[in-house]
């Protein structure tokens, strides 16, 4: 199909198409036609252990998700998973324009009709007020140790939070005799990612893509280099595994897990998941983790790369 001259035509569905396909040790379509823009998704079957095809948006790995797992998700929420295959298909130039496109994917989805019907699905409960800051900060000599401060909601990201980290940041950059800044959670999880009250709160994507760009966390934490390591435990997910990826070191307790459940909301990872979780660990399986919504263990994110280390 990828050989025909009908192969744009053949392969622009909205409402998603799919190749699964055997690799036979050939390098790809031979025709030379680009993969880059067809909005399919193409999943690679029956590959050898060492083989591990470039044009491959997903390949099926045990026991994380099946090709049927796959294929179920992507039939729930197929404009989303084709979004995020072309996304990563994408090498961007700088992690500024890695920003930048995933930014502008994850609005117009919010705009589109897998989302609305999720938050429809999911009514905006009454706010509650909250007391004490979102994030604590402790100097302890040249180290600063910055903790997420919500455990009651197991620590989602929420604007509140998110302005308080950007500060906690700041501070740790503007300050040279801090030669280390530790980033962790309070209670039983780093993180849940953001706070789902808060999802589409905006009510123009438009402005909200801008908003994002300029209050990337992901950003400050990579700008910080060596000096940060974030230490991670339990149940984390969405930009709970996102942003740490972002740093240079990343310590993860045995009981941290770690999922990202955007695509099942109709979205796309938003908080620099597809630039920091794919540096790590590639685009297929960061494509693998997000269209299948699949929760992966400490052992598996330490051999993938998603972590550096694990601790006690």
């Amino acid at each position: 199909m990828l050989d025909s001259p009908f192969a744009a035509e053949e392969l622009s569905d909205v409402d998603g198409a799919v190749i699964v396909a055997s690799p036979d040790g050939s390098a790809g379509p031979k025709s030379g036609i680009s993969l880059a823009s067809l909005p399919c998704i193409v999943i690679a079957v029956d590959r050898p252990d060492t083989a591990n095809p470039t044009w491959a948006d997903l390949i099926p790995e045990a026991p994380v998700a099946s090709v049927d797992d796959l294929l179920g998700a992507i039939e729930r929420h197929p404009v989303a998973a084709t979004s995020l295959a072309l996304l990563l298909r994408s090498t961007q130039p700088s992690l500024g324009a890695a920003l930048v496109a995933e930014s502008a994917v994850f609005s117009l989805l919010q705009a589109g009709p897998e989302f609305r019907m999720w938050r429809t699905n999911h009514p905006v409960p009454d706010p509650v007020t909250e007391e004490g800051p979102a994030v604590l900060i402790e100097r302890d000599g040249d180290s600063l140790h910055i903790v997420l401060h919500r455990p009651q909601v197991r620590n989602a990201l929420n604007r509140a939070m998110r302005d308080d980290l950007l500060n906690a940041l700041a501070l740790a950059a503007a300050d040279a005799s801090v030669t280390e800044v530790v980033l962790r959670g309070d209670g039983s999880s780093f993180s849940s990612g953001g706070d789902l009250n808060e999802f589409g709160s905006f009510v123009n994507p438009a402005s909200a893509h801008l908003v994002r760009l300029a209050t990337s966390i992901g950003r400050a934490i990579h700008a910080l280099g060596d000096r940060l390591t974030v230490r991670v435990h339990g149940p984390c997910a969405g930009s709970g595994v996102e942003l740490p990826a972002f740093a240079n070191r990343v310590i993860a307790r045995r009981d941290f897990t770690a999922t990202l459940p955007e695509v099942a909301l109709g979205l796309i990872p938003g908080a620099g998941g597809t630039a920091s979780i794919t540096a790590r660990i590639g685009r297929q399986r960061t494509a693998l983790l997000a269209v299948s919504g699949a929760r992966i263990d400490a052992p598996t994110a330490l051999e993938w790369g998603l972590v550096n280390a694990l601790e006690d």
